[in-house]
């Protein structure tokens, strides 16, 4: 009787995390375990994907705007001044809260970029999304829009491209005609879609007085959304100590409402009469800060009506992100 061979099967070879491609996720991983790809490497490249970094501005200047920009106001640009200074070829950087067609970013024919804001990110990670974009565009040709993709896990971030001494000082528009450098000639798809967003955008003003605090208007009524750098407990303890003594307000016919949890960032937010504008809050908004800074640095209990406060504004508190 002849004896069975003896089957060997070939080694794969290994390969190392680092050196595994992307592939779907239903086929079989390459490093050769005889897995889906969603189920081996797949996995921790999918976690990579989705864990959210709570605060993606955080150590940026000007933290608190680039949540506003991000979340609240519609048209908004900013100057974004580069580690090391620009590329040759490329006179401007300009941050802008939307640009037209959802594009994430724009080369324009000048080779200067246009990175969007508010977009949708493939990954937790906005700083680390947005920062990829902005090397796509940096490289783009000139005159071309930028498609987003999911970013490299251990790409570089905002805070590793921009200058961290330079400023953030957003400009806030009534329309989007920044868009273009001619509106009137632009094409009538981007001339299209321009209407619409101007038909839409909310009529915004950025206070001069206080830090990261935006009026906006609406046919009802007028609110202020303020973007608060302070640890949420304590910055609604605080709101909570002045709600309750009565003096949480900007002024007759204003009032606080509740406040937007976004980014690590709380968000106060007041009713206005229809008829107060920006400038009408400019003083009241500086004299609340200053409330503010007193009702911040008491650490003593809250009281029973201090309590009822803190929960009724807690109640009223929505999660944009």
């Amino acid at each position: 009787m002849a004896k069975k061979r003896v089957q060997t099967k070939a080694k794969r070879p290994q390969l190392s995390d680092a050196e595994i491609p992307v592939v779907g996720a239903r086929e079989p991983c390459p490093c050769g375990s005889g897995r889906r790809y969603k189920a081996c490497h797949g996995r921790a490249a999918a976690h990579a994907v989705t864990e959210l970094v709570q605060r993606p501005f955080e150590g940026l200047p000007g933290e608190c705007d680039w949540v506003a920009l991000r979340e609240l106001v519609p048209a908004a640009t900013v100057e974004l001044p580069l580690k090391g200074g620009l590329p040759e070829g490329v006179p401007s950087v300009t941050l802008a809260t939307v640009l037209p067609m959802a594009w994430p970013a724009l080369r324009r024919d000048d080779g200067s970029v246009l990175l969007g804001l508010q977009n949708d990110t493939a990954s937790g990670d906005i700083s680390r999304d947005l920062a990829d974009t902005l090397q796509q565009a940096l490289a783009a040709q000139p005159g071309t829009p930028v498609q987003g993709r999911r970013a490299p896990a251990d790409g570089p971030r905002l805070q590793d491209l921009l200058d961290p001494e330079g400023a953030f000082e957003p400009v806030v528009h009534s329309g989007f005609e920044f868009w273009v450098p001619d509106a009137e000639n632009a094409t009538p798809e981007v001339a299209a879609s321009l209407e619409r967003a101007n038909a839409a955008a909310i009529p915004t003003v950025k206070l001069t007085g206080v830090d990261a605090a935006y009026w906006c208007e609406t046919p009802d009524k007028n609110h202020l959304r303020w973007v608060m750098p302070h640890p949420e407990e304590q910055l609604l303890d605080a709101l909570a100590r002045l709600h309750a003594a009565g003096r949480s307000s900007l002024g007759e016919g204003t009032r606080l409402v509740g406040s937007f949890r976004a980014h690590g960032m709380t968000v106060p937010v007041w009713d206005l009469p229809s008829g107060v504008g920006a400038e009408d809050v400019e003083k009241p908004a500086a004299e609340f800060a200053e409330r503010l800074a007193a009702a911040l640095a008491t650490d003593a209990p809250l009281t029973p009506d201090e309590r009822r406060a803190r929960g009724g504004l807690t109640n009223r508190q929505v999660t944009l992100s």
